[in-house]
């Protein structure tokens, strides 16, 4: 199958047949639909540059590498080299999964559990017992089955997928707003569990928040008129797997993070550019809200109906 952020072509407009063609930013009498990833302005060859994620023109480019203002993203977001934050989200993932191997207790203490006792008469546990927490540090940390088994190739494929999508995305997001689409979807995916699934079974693992870079992949090929057939490939395939294996895989936690990841991108990518970044903020934080006010409903309704029960 083809990975998101390969061998997809960069700025390409695609004409209906009607449209105007646009012209170069800087050469008005040369016609051209291939605009700049950053500053969504249409240039010519001549004006364009290779970046590391598809084509800039000369002002960004310019502007990436002086000392001066800071250069921003097609999605308002500031440029920076490099993928700082996908990479510590790797070293946080993969040191936890070492801790926990040495240490399992820390999956029961840190997963994804709704309202539940761990032994008849003993305390109880999750969520709705007011460890809130759990709703994103479960989404560091895979099943705990050792080296051979499932929690492995969780982490596996998980980092496998954020070293593929993470840098391209942070890239043309900008760090902060990479780091919002990744922890709303953490917490999306996790709050789909909580509210959809048992509230007796402990989840665990990244792949909310890997759903939702998949569904943010998606709003931003869109939005820049890349080829999207690779992503909707590998997301479908995965909610395949997911309904198919239900019973070992969280699928609510899959499509709540894929749906909080779109959401989440399609808020910044198509922000209009009058105070966009209010806006881009603004609508942060109304997911958040939406998110919270989702978990303490379903803990409202998990302690009423279940909390005089031993």
């Amino acid at each position: 199958m083809t990975a998101p952020g390969h061998d997809l072509p960069s700025g390409q407009d695609i004409p209906s047949g009607n449209d105007v063609p646009p012209t170069c930013y800087r050469h008005p009498d040369r016609e051209t639909w291939v605009s700049c990833v950053r500053c969504g302005r249409h240039a010519c060859p001549d004006c364009l540059r290779e970046a590391a994620v598809g084509q800039q023109c000369v002002e960004c480019v310019r502007g990436a590498s002086s000392g001066g203002r800071a250069a921003r993203t097609v999605f308002g977001g500031r440029q920076a080299a490099g993928a700082i934050v996908t990479w510590t989200l790797v070293g946080i993932n993969v040191l936890l999964f070492l801790v926990e191997l040495a240490k399992p207790s820390i999956g029961t203490d840190w997963g994804l559990l709704g309202y539940a006792s761990y032994a008849s008469g003993g305390p109880v546990q999750g969520i709705a017992a007011g460890q809130w927490y759990r709703l994103i540090t479960s989404a560091f940390l895979p099943p705990a089955t050792g080296l051979g088994g499932l929690g492995f190739m969780d982490i596996l494929f998980n980092m496998w997928a954020l070293i593929v999508v993470g840098p391209s995305l942070e890239q043309l997001l900008g760090r902060a707003r990479f780091v919002a689409v990744y922890l709303l979807s953490a917490l999306g995916g996790g709050v789909a569990f909580f509210l959809l699934g048992p509230p007796y079974v402990l989840a665990l693992g990244a792949s909310g928040a890997i759903f939702g870079l998949f569904g943010a992949w998606f709003v931003v090929a869109r939005k820049l008129r890349l080829d999207v057939r690779g992503i909707v490939v590998i997301i479908g395939i995965n909610l395949v797997f997911s309904l198919i294996y239900r019973s070992t895989i969280a699928w609510q936690d899959h499509v709540g993070g894929l749906i909080v990841g779109a959401v989440t991108t399609a808020a910044f990518a198509y922000a209009p550019r009058k105070n966009r970044t209010v806006f881009q903020a603004g609508a942060a934080l109304l997911i958040l809200a939406i998110i919270i006010v989702i978990a303490v409903l379903r803990a409202h309704h998990l302690t009423s109906q279940l909390g005089l029960q031993p």
